[in-house]
């Protein structure tokens, strides 16, 4: 059901609900079903499991349905992936991440930065300045870094992620 293979949806949910999380995802069986036979069928430990499943549920990628037993009155949730929104959720994702690399990239261009020889830190010229050119951790002079690599690398990110999402909605 999941595309385990692409690298995107991979990160993604990865980063959603970590190594364990994935492995519910990619493991799921594709009918309704409760959290402990997910946790059978995975192996994956059962409080992570409904850890990942109450994640997805709030990024609107599972759902579920409540089922009372009439003799006990227990509720049981039947649980199913729903993966419509992934692309959109994605999208989201991207727009964020971009966001993210404008505001660091409004932060690295034009500004000077120094660091000492064992990049313990990097400082701002005016708190270098304030620090007489020595590294408050390790005592070495800090000394000129040139950002151009870093701004170079964002505004590459950026207009490769601005592509990509622009292209999908187009």
């Amino acid at each position: 059901m999941v595309n385990s293979n692409d690298p995107v949806i991979r990160g993604y949910f990865i980063n959603l609900v970590g190594e364990e999380g994935f492995k519910v995802v990619e493991k799921m069986p594709e009918t309704e079903v409760t959290d402990e036979k997910i946790a059978e069928v995975t192996g994956v430990l059962l409080n992570i499991v409904r850890r990942t499943l109450f994640i997805l549920y709030e990024n609107r990628l599972a759902v579920y349905r409540r089922v009372r037993d009439t003799d006990s009155g227990w509720l049981t949730y039947l649980w199913r992936l729903d993966l419509e929104n992934l692309e959109n959720q994605l999208e989201l994702e991207s727009k964020k991440l971009i966001k993210n690399l404008k505001v660091k990239l409004e932060f690295e261009d034009g500004k000077v930065f120094y660091t000492c020889k064992t990049q313990c830190s990097r400082f701002l010229f005016e708190t270098a300045s304030d620090l007489l050119f020595i590294c408050p951790i390790c005592g070495e002079d800090l000394e000129f870094q040139d950002n151009e690599i870093v701004i170079e690398a964002l505004k590459q990110r950026i207009n490769k992620l601005e592509s990509m999402t622009s292209g999908a909605s187009a």
